[in-house]
């Protein structure tokens, strides 16, 4: 196992590393069809969509219940694991 160290870098390893990257990650530019597509697929939903989708109260209802219990699923399952595993070291 390595050891690490707690202190923080000297300043001047910090300007050197800086130096470097500024030299080797230099900026690029997008060709105008990618940025383009990319305008093409991302794209805000108008305020009339977004208040369609908050009022399907059914749909949103369903989604927050999924969650919900996925969450407590999760949980449980991570609790039983700990519990277990927990015995075991203690014998």
């Amino acid at each position: 196992m390595t050891k690490r160290r707690k202190t923080a870098p000297p300043v001047e390893e910090l300007e050197i590393l800086e130096s470097h990257l500024a030299v080797t990650l230099t900026p690029v530019t997008p060709s105008k069809e990618i940025a383009q597509r990319l305008k093409a697929r991302i794209q805000m939903p108008a305020r009339s969509k977004i208040a369609l989708r908050l009022g399907d109260w059914r749909k949103l209802f369903l989604v927050f219940g999924g969650v919900l219990s996925g969450m407590m699923l999760l949980i449980t399952v991570a609790r039983a694991l700990y519990y277990f595993t927990g015995r075991r070291s203690l014998t």
